[in-house]
């Protein structure tokens, strides 16, 4: 199985969830079960890297997804240097809420390339909709080091994980002009 080119919106009829697998239950459950169910509610967007070729079912098989969301964070929970400079209320920001890899495709790469897609993404929305950063909530210690290798810095504990942050101002450096 090799990858598409591009990034496409997840369509339940067309894409092949049931096959998914990169090795963690809980991602795995969601883009079989709730990633569908979150955008026709209107509560996140999944992107999915598509294979080349479908499946002998006319399916088309996920090689890498990624899932954003709206989200805020309370400024108390930012360091101390950037929490003085914002209002007291939520601050806006962009959740990477999930973003993972068939096993297949483990150590080629395709992280990096999800992670690059998802920013460049948000980066693009955050022209039409500010947020101050992007954040994620790390499910396990290599998905801690993943985004620390990217640049993401801890911010807090949040339901038991560790949650990172990159500031937009970093992400305008990668993308803006």
């Amino acid at each position: 199985m090799s990858w598409s080119k591009e990034f496409v919106e997840l369509d339940k009829g067309i894409h092949d969830r049931a096959s998914f697998d990169c090795g963690e239950t809980e991602l795995n459950l969601f883009i079989q079960t709730q990633a569908a169910k979150h955008m026709q509610a209107g509560i996140s967007r999944t992107m999915i890297l598509p294979a080349s070729n479908p499946l002998p079912n006319q399916k088309i098989p996920i090689c890498a997804f990624y899932s954003i969301a709206p989200s805020s964070i309370c400024r108390d929970t930012l360091p101390k240097a950037l929490a003085k400079k914002l209002p007291r209320y939520p601050i806006p920001v962009f959740l990477i809420a999930q973003l993972a890899v068939h096993r297949e495709f483990h150590g080629e790469g395709l992280g990096k390339i999800c992670l690059i897609n998802a920013l460049k993404y948000l980066w693009e929305i955050n022209s039409h909709m500010r947020a101050y950063a992007i954040i994620v909530d790390c499910l396990t210690d290599a998905a801690e080091k993943f985004y620390a290798k990217y640049g993401f810095e801890v911010l807090c504990e949040h339901n038991g994980r560790v949650r990172m942050f990159l500031p937009m101002k970093t992400v305008a450096q990668l993308f803006g002009s």
